[in-house]
């Protein structure tokens, strides 16, 4: 196993604000099996702050079909400049050692990395991972669980679908959310492994990113509420359809990455029938669905085949359709958020005419210019909890909080610590520990004496066990390592483990 995946809840006994971290993520040749086209990485520490980054694109070989470039905009002439894995996957070590790996699903990246490791040769120690998708699911009830609506639920910006890097940096922007703002700590411990420094003999070849993720459109903010399966397909539909249109083609390639996966034309289909029902139930969940958005919802069924899909789809043109933003980056917002898309109520990400409702958390200050200008625009301006009921969502169960945790972090791999680099005992338990082991030792002294004088072996061995029981009495109480000093000192038991 090369990853060891790591459950972290809000009832996690260890804490995880104080470690390092390092988001991965993958584009590949197809669903599975593939290869790595595309690998970026993301250190940075749980509250957020990035320490590095490293993307590069992949040569998986010479002549490989890099799938379909309508999805990933990957084409095999961007390979052919680019190293193969085996000569920059040192740099990606760099950036991983010392750290825990993150990714989204990650035991589906795991597959991938796996192999690529092997063609090359490469054997690692097991790492330790958290999967953000099984964090999220902790922190969050949500539609479905996808890296987009997950990030959207916790308020944070877009990113552009199907490029490794802003996939990575918003896995870790999920993650930092999810430690700092929603308390989550590790279940159980886990050792960091050293892993080996190699040469880096090639040059990353990054793909320029574009300044601003596209804007959304109705389609993209009806996938977040929809109630998915969840599979790697269904999470690629999705995603096809997060940022922009879905073309003919881009859905024949989809539908070939299905099949190369090891798909029947049956389950494509079904597939296809599955998401596009869920995409109608979402829309008329609200009695609205517009002229244009039904060309939309069409347009998606015709190119993935399955027109019959939205036979009979009950239309309305209402004019009054609930819209809401959600202003604040505390815990109270993100709960909010994710009940909104639960209710399949359209979110908002930015302030037009089209909201209705603006929920402000408490962390949001009475000087921000969206308040007086949602005034303006005719939307009612709430505090969270009025928006709760106003919008007649249901609250969670108020989760009682966690006590205070130690900043201590998880120990690194497990090196011996030198008897001067410890923490002193206190000055007061140092004299304890003096006078038992001088007492101990004056009474074993004695015992010497009175059995090489004549005294009896009954009066000489229970003064001479009261003599060794002083003495390692006072030695366990001023060692540093001793479960007793552990137990006494809490500081001292954090900073050794």
């Amino acid at each position: 196993m090369l990853i060891d995946i790591v459950p972290v809840s809000g009832s996690g006994r260890f804490p995880a604000t104080g470690a390092e971290f390092t988001a991965i993520d993958f584009e590949t040749t197809g669903l599975q099996p593939g290869r790595i086209i595309e690998v970026a990485a993301v250190r940075f520490r749980a509250d957020g702050t990035v320490l590095g980054e490293f993307s590069t694109l992949v040569d998986p070989g010479p002549g490989v079909d890099p799938g379909p470039a309508r999805v990933h905009g990957i084409t095999r002439a961007q390979l052919d400049s680019a190293p193969p894995l085996g000569q920059v996957v040192g740099q990606l070590l760099d950036l991983c050692r010392g750290s825990v790996l993150v990714g989204h699903n990650l035991a589906f990246e795991q597959g991938f990395l796996a192999a690529e490791l092997e063609r090359i040769g490469l054997r690692l120690p097991t790492l330790p991972g958290v999967c953000t998708l099984a964090a999220a699911r902790a922190a969050l009830r949500l539609p479905n669980y996808r890296l987009t609506t997950v990030a959207e639920a916790l308020g944070l910006g877009g990113f552009p679908a199907h490029m490794a890097a802003p996939d990575a940096r918003a896995c870790a922007q999920v993650l930092a959310a999810l430690v700092t703002t929603h308390g989550l700590a590790f279940e159980r411990r886990f050792d960091l492994p050293r892993l080996p420094r190699l040469a880096v003999t090639g040059r990353a070849v990054s793909r320029p990113e574009p300044a601003r993720a596209a804007a959304g459109t109705w389609i993209s903010g009806l996938v977040d509420r929809i109630e998915a399966a969840g599979t790697p397909y269904a999470d690629l539909l999705a995603d096809a359809l997060a940022d922009h249109h879905l073309s003919d083609a881009e859905a024949a390639d989809l539908a070939a990455l299905a099949a190369a996966s090891g798909m029947s034309p049956s389950d494509v289909r079904g597939a296809h029938l599955d998401f596009v029902a869920a995409m109608r139930a979402v829309a008329e969940s609200d009695g609205i669905v517009t002229d244009e958005e039904e060309r939309e919802l069409r347009h998606v069924a015709q190119a993935l085949g399955v027109p019959e899909a939205l036979r009979d789809l009950r239309r309305a043109t209402a004019a009054d359709r609930t819209r809401v933003l959600v202003l604040g980056r505390s815990a109270a917002a993100d709960a909010l958020r994710a009940a909104v898309l639960a209710a399949r109520i359209p979110l908002a990400k930015n302030l037009t005419a089209t909201v209705t409702h603006l929920a402000v958390a408490d962390d949001v200050p009475a000087t921000e210019p969206r308040l007086t200008r949602a005034r303006e625009l005719g939307a009612a301006v709430l505090d969270v909890p009025t928006a709760w009921q106003t919008l007649g969502l249901v609250p969670p169960q108020q989760r009682v909080a966690p006590p205070p945790r130690p900043t201590a972090v998880l120990p690194p791999v497990p090196v011996p610590t030198p008897a001067a680099a410890l923490p002193p005992v206190p000055r007061d338990r140092r004299w304890i520990a003096w006078i038992m082991m001088g007492t101990g030792l004056v009474l074993m002294f004695l015992t010497v004496i009175a059995l090489f004088g004549g005294a009896g072996l009954g009066a000489g061995i229970p003064l001479g066990a009261i003599g060794v029981g002083l003495l390692l009495g006072g030695w366990t109480v001023g060692d540093p390592q001793s479960r007793y000093s552990q137990s006494r000192y809490p500081a001292i038991s954090s900073r050794n483990a």
